[in-house]
């Protein structure tokens, strides 16, 4: 009786691993004959600027920016970014003409012997992720400046705007040739955490520059304009010509 129960059992064993066998075997057959389906990659941070100007996103941020690859400015940690010395460091002249003419698409600037190249870039998110930005480029991410410069074409002349700006870490912002905003500490990355005494957008062109330092950590920034009733000013759009 046992001897028969035994030879039972090992015919069931069997049998289970026999059908396990068979269900992977078309279970393999199955997925061999799918088709294969494309898996979307995601969409880049950054696509080069194109010639035609760029409206600015639903919200108003500013979506194109000549961005300079990043500045050597060693700090170990943001907390020494006090007004005083964001100030300075951000006003130091770093290359010849650094208010001047609007830089071009690929022009070479030489900082302390090392050559840094602009690029003008499309962001598909509000903000500006500058990190990433020297990231692709294989340039240093921490203890850095970046410098930003966009021009804003405007229909018609608008009074009492105002510049919104968040950025991560420190930074200053001028607006045709006047400082506009400065965003000073460790700080993170906050829609409209600065906004800058009322000012004038002029008929046709106007020049927004832009610094921002950091140490260690991720950096980017976020800049749009608002109204005097404190809505997004949407009606201008953005070159780097």
């Amino acid at each position: 009786m046992a001897i028969a129960m035994t030879k039972t059992g090992a015919s069931v064993r069997l049998g289970i691993r026999m059908s396990s066998r068979l269900s992977a075997v078309l279970v393999a057959a199955t997925l061999a004959a799918a088709p294969l389906v494309a898996v979307a990659e995601p969409a880049p941070v950054f696509t080069p600027a194109t010639a035609a100007p760029k409206a600015p996103d639903s919200d108003g941020f500013l979506q194109r920016w000549l961005l300079l690859e990043p500045i050597s400015k060693p700090n170990r940690t943001n907390t020494g970014f006090t007004g005083t010395y964001v100030r300075k460091a951000l006003t130091t002249e770093y290359f010849p003409k650094q208010f001047g003419p609007v830089p071009k698409n690929g022009q070479m600037q030489t900082v302390a012997g090392t050559p840094l190249a602009w690029h003008a870039v499309d962001t598909n998110l509000f903000d500006v992720k500058l990190f990433n930005f020297a990231q692709d480029l294989g340039k240093p991410t921490y203890g850095v400046i970046f410098w930003a410069v966009t021009v804003v074409e405007s229909p018609r002349e608008i009074t009492n705007a105002r510049l919104a700006v968040g950025t991560n870490s420190a930074s200053m912002w001028w607006v045709n040739g006047e400082e506009a905003a400065g965003l000073f500490g460790d700080r993170r990355m906050v829609m409209d955490d600065v906004l800058s005494a009322p000012l004038t957008l002029h008929k046709g062109r106007n020049v927004i520059r832009g610094a921002v330092i950091n140490g260690p950590g991720l950096s980017d920034f976020c800049v749009r304009f608002l109204d005097a009733d404190g809505r997004p000013i949407r009606d201008i759009t953005l070159t780097t010509r």
